[in-house]
């Protein structure tokens, strides 16, 4: 790893958005959206707020807890949003809300919201050091100080998991 001095960036320029309209093949035999294709998805938005904010090539580490809150049927339209919340070093924590629109009844509701950590590798799979991000609004310094709480939850855990398994 590098010890160069990183620039860092707002979270503005990590701001993803993707759509996907649920077809068939997305569904379950009573037409909902399958659990699976939507964790898919979390994890490709995911990707675009890690990817476009360290400018590297990054991997999934941990998914944090989902609740899938409202069913999502064929031919609706899930919009996914994410942006990274927080840096440590060579990890990401990346925040995705998922929403799905009935463009034909004009509605939105929320679906899922998950938290994912990412690290940024090389293409030799050596870790990358990663900028810090700036929250700029008060809405992404809660998620900023909010994602240092998660990660001590996710250390924590790690390390009681560890001690059981010996």
């Amino acid at each position: 790893m590098s010890d160069e001095i990183l620039t860092p960036r707002p979270v503005r320029d990590s701001q993803s958005e993707m759509a996907e309209i649920v077809l068939p093949n997305d569904t379950n035999p009573l037409g909902a959206l399958l659990g699976g294709r939507l964790m898919h998805w979390i994890d490709l938005a995911g990707a675009m707020a890690a990817h476009r904010h360290s400018r590297s090539y990054a991997v999934t580490a941990s998914v944090d807890h989902i609740d899938f809150l409202v069913p999502v049927r064929v031919g609706d339209l899930v919009i996914l949003r994410s942006s990274v919340n927080r840096v440590f070093h060579t990890s990401m924590e990346v925040g995705v809300k998922v929403f799905v629109e009935n463009y034909l009844a004009d509605t939105s509701r929320h679906v899922a919201s998950a938290y994912l950590t990412f690290v940024a590798v090389d293409v030799n799979r050596n870790r990358l050091k990663v900028a810090p991000v700036i929250p700029e609004t008060d809405e992404q310094r809660r998620r900023y100080d909010d994602a240092g709480r998660r990660r001590e939850i996710r250390r924590s855990e790690l390390e009681r998991r560890r001690r059981a398994s010996r």
